[in-house]
Order: C-alpha cells, then sequence, then structure tokens
C-alpha cells in the first residue's frame, strides 16, 4: 500500500526474522501496536507473510486497516529432494534468507522515512544486520525485539560478563545468587551450553547480530513480570552497563487469550480436533506438539507412539517434521492411527495450538519448549513434559522443570543423543498426568495462569507497559 507524503506523524515498521516462531510473535504485536491507530508495516518475504496469516490466533490481520504488509519476492527454496533428517539441512539456510533482505528492507525504510515525522522500526534480535542501514535515516528510532525469554537472554549475557571476567563456574553461580532479587537464581546446575544447542554457523550469524546491534534505542522482551519479573530486572542492569537501549518493556504474552473459548461448538470452521475434545473430560488429554523447526528420527518416531499407546493417555500428536516437503508424510507404525482410534488423533497439518491448549479437556502438553510453546502452556494453565530439541529449548525446558516447576523432563539434555525409549515415554507421560508430581505442576501452573490472565487484562499491567512504549515513540 503506497504512502502519501504527510499522511502519518508515526510510522511503525515491523521486520521479523523469517521462521514461524519469530513471524507469529511480531505480527501479534502489531495487532497490538495497531490498537493504538498507529500505521504499521510488517515487511518480509511474501510466502512467510502468507504462512504467518494461515496461522495466526483468535483474530484476523485482513480486519485491521491500518496494519499493511510489504511483502517482497518469495524466500528461495532450500529443501532438497534427497534431504536427511539434519536440523542443518533446513535451519541454516533461513540465516542465508534472513541476510538477504538487507537491501530490500533497506530501500524500504527510506522510502517510508521519507513520508513521515518519525519512523519506528521494530526489528527481531537476529535481524539486527539486516536493519543497520538505520543509522543513516536522521527520522528514525530502532527497538530491538526479543522473542525468547528473559531466562535465556539474562543467562546468555551473564555467562559473557564472567567470560569477559574470566571468573570460573562456581564463583559465577555465586555471583549469580547475588545479582538476582526475590529468591531467584540461576539453578545450580550448569545450563546446557550454547555449543550444544546451536550450530556452529548459527552462533556466528548470532555474533554477527550482536556486532552490529549497536542502534537500538530499547528492548522489547516478549514475557511479562509475572512470569520473569527478577530476570527482566537484571537484563535492565545489563542494558544499561552494556549501554544498549537502556529502556526496556515486557510486552508478553502477545495473543487475545479472551478470544479462547471451547464453549462455542456450534462454529462449523472449528478444527476436528477441538470437536473431539469437545466429548473429552476435563484435564484428560496430552497435546503432543514439537513446533516447526524440530525433526525426529524414524526410530524416535516408532518410540513415540508407543510410548503414547501404552500410556493409555489420550493424545492430540500434531505429527510433522521440519525436514520433509509439503508433500511428504512422517510414517507411523502400521495400522497406529486405527489402534488409538477413539484415545488419540494424528494431526499432520498446522493445528491451532492456542485453541487446543485452551480447551478444557487439556491436562499436560509434551513440547519441545520453544517459548512461544511455553507461555501459551502458562496461560493457559495446562502443565508441561519437556523434550528440547535445538537452540534456547533446553533453557526454556531448565525454566519449566527448575525455576517455575511447572512442568516435568521426559527427555533431559545431556541425552540428546539418545533415543529415548517407549518405556521411558510410557512413564513420563503417566507421571506427567498421574502422579503427586504431575499434580503439583498442574496445581502451580493453574495459579501462575490466574496470575497471568489478570496481568493481561484491560486496565492491567501488560496494558500500562504498552501504553508506556506507546507514549516513548509518539513523544512530542
Amino acid at each position: 500500500m503506497a504512502m502519501k507524503e504527510g499522511d502519518d506523524d508515526v510510522v511503525v515498521v515491523m521486520v521479523p526474522f523469517p521462521a514461524q516462531g519469530h513471524l507469529n510473535p511480531l505480527l501479534d504485536l502489531s495487532r497490538v501496536v495497531s490498537s493504538y491507530n498507529l500505521p504499521i508495516y510488517y515487511a518480509c518475504y511474501s510466502d512467510k507473510i502468507k504462512q504467518v496469516k494461515r496461522r495466526v490466533y483468535g483474530w484476523d490481520p485482513v480486519t485491521i486497516p491500518n496494519l499493511h504488509f510489504k511483502e517482497f519476492s518469495n524466500s528461495p527454496p532450500y529443501h532438497d529432494h534427497d534431504h536427511d533428517q539434519n536440523e542443518s539441512n533446513f535451519v541454516l539456510p533461513v540465516l542465508d534468507e534472513a541476510l538477504m533482505l538487507r537491501e530490500p528492507v533497506g530501500a524500504f525504510l527510506l522510502e517510508v522515512a521519507k513520508r513521515t515525522r518519525r519512523m519506528v522500526v521494530i526489528y527481531d534480535a537476529l535481524m539486527a544486520c539486516v536493519v543497520q542501514s538505520i543509522v543513516s535515516i536522521q527520522n528514525a528510532e530502532a527497538y530491538c525485539f526479543n522473542p525468547s525469554s528473559a531466562f535465556f537472554v539474562c543467562s546468555i549475557f551473564w555467562e559473557a560478563a564472567l567470560k569477559r571476567l574470566h571468573l570460573p563456574a562456581f564463583v559465577g553461580r555465586f555471583a549469580g545468587r547475588l545479582l538476582l532479587p526475590n529468591g531467584y537464581e540461576f539453578p545450580s546446575d550448569p545450563l546446557p551450553s550454547r555449543e550444544s544447542t546451536f550450530m556452529l554457523e548459527f552462533l556466528d550469524f548470532i555474533g554477527m547480530q550482536y556486532r552490529h546491534n549497536n542502534f537500538s534505542s530499547g528492548n522489547l522482551y516478549v514475557t511479562c513480570k509475572v512470569v520473569e519479573g527478577p530476570y527482566l530486572d537484571v537484563l535492565a542492569k545489563f542494558n544499561r552497563l552494556l549501554r544498549r537501549g537502556n529502556k526496556q518493556w515486557a510486552v508478553g504474552p502477545l495473543y487475545p487469550v479472551a478470544t479462547i473459548n471451547d464453549d462455542d461448538q456450534n462454529n462449523i470452521n472449528r478444527h476436528e480436533c477441538l470437536k473431539w475434545l469437545d466429548k473429552q473430560e476435563p484435564n484428560s488429554v496430552i497435546l503432543v506438539s514439537f513446533g516447526t523447526t524440530s525433526c525426529l528420527s524414524t526410530e524416535q518416531i516408532k518410540e513415540l507412539a508407543i510410548g503414547l499407546e501404552r500410556s493409555q493417555q489420550k493424545f492430540i500428536w500434531v505429527v510433522r517434521d521440519a525436514s520433509l516437503r509439503e508433500d511428504e508424510q512422517v510414517q507411523l507404525p502400521q495400522g497406529y492411527e486405527e489402534r488409538v482410534e477413539g484415545r488419540g488423533i494424528v494431526v499432520r497439518e498446522w493445528a491451532p495450538q492456542l485453541d487446543i491448549l485452551g480447551h478444557s479437556a487439556m491436562g499436560g502438553f509434551l513440547s519441545h519448549c520453544g517459548w512461544n510453546s511455553v507461555l501459551e502452556s502458562i496461560a493457559m494453565g495446562v502443565p508441561l513434559a519437556t523434550w528440547p530439541m535445538l537452540f534456547d529449548h533446553p533453557r526454556n525446558a531448565v525454566v519449566v522443570t527448575k525455576v517455575l516447576k511447572i512442568g516435568i523432563t521426559v527427555k533431559d539434555w545431556e541425552r540428546r543423543d539418545e533415543l529415548i525409549t517407549f518405556t521411558t515415554i510410557e512413564t513420563s507421560l503417566r507421571k506427567l498426568m498421574e502422579s503427586l508430581e504431575g499434580k503439583e505442576a498442574r496445581k502451580r501452573v493453574i495459579e501462575l495462569s490466574e496470575r497471568v490472565r489478570q496481568y493481561m487484562m484491560d486496565g492491567g499491567d501488560l496494558k500500562m507497559e504498552m501504553n508506556s512504549f506507546i507514549a516513548h515513540i509518539t513523544r512530542s
């Protein structure tokens, strides 16, 4: 959509990292910011925009008149026909996709800047390189959007500080206890190392973004003080010391929780799995989903299938594999879906995860621990069984099991290269749904959910946080 000279006093441009777990939060933030009658431009590849529109939760981007999409030509295909189940085959090409946006995004920012008093660019933390031309635009401000947990970001900063000071690990853990207020601390056990959770090429890419991220006027975090208040306090200290934007706002959760309503059983557009959930008892079903960037070996899929079947728990299994093309399907054991009929259902396409978690029949979530999934589970009061895959997942699993204590461990990161047998899976799911430990985790997450929903209510602290951010970017 073309802009006219002098149309708007302040224009906001969103620049997401082109991966599903990053596309969604910035689109949800676009909805929130647009409610303040500010024009929003969401800029990414055309195919990524179509994808994120299809998977949006609880609202329709088409219905928001001041939300516009700047679509660049489709991202280059990167699925190789003779692929193997190696995450690098489909993760690393996304890094190249991101860097290829630098020129078109830079040109678009120059175009927008000419037509407004102030251009506000909100960019994913993994896109600092892409928007670095903003330093030459006089009427532009940039804000770094962090879609990971505050715990994860805080731990990375803290490790970097310890390394720079040449402090040993045990001193670091002690100092961490002194640094964190309100009884919070980093767990005494060593955290999963970045070298084990990120591929070397991805670590290099992150380092490149960090080196270029010297123009930010502030930071946005997809979390809330109710869940991660002490870690947000520490991040504020770090950012002041490092002079990397001395302002910050906690703007999560971002999705419209109030729209989730499992009583709307007459809606013909509801997903089939929601209609199946309507027939189940409260707190009786486990959701099994590992996100959009995960893959399991054929052997591991078989063990998971058997473990689910033998656990005798009801389940919805979203069976997808990031290493497969759209026309390919994950192969389950022969006759599996027929054997579990009535007790479990297999969903092979995208599923409305937030709607599923918000249904009263949900009793647990076997998850890879992507931060979006963790926050959704917290907001909906569903305890987790953790099975981290890559990236920030292992440290998010620490948040779930050791900090908030709202879930149990299925796959410990130390066993990341091992095949998790069906007996382990069966035992873990029974523990989540039937044991005292599982019941205590459920009680804690329900209590936390109530506090988060109060935080998100109109007039609550989240609204005050957003009001503060909007007042800042629209100041005279």
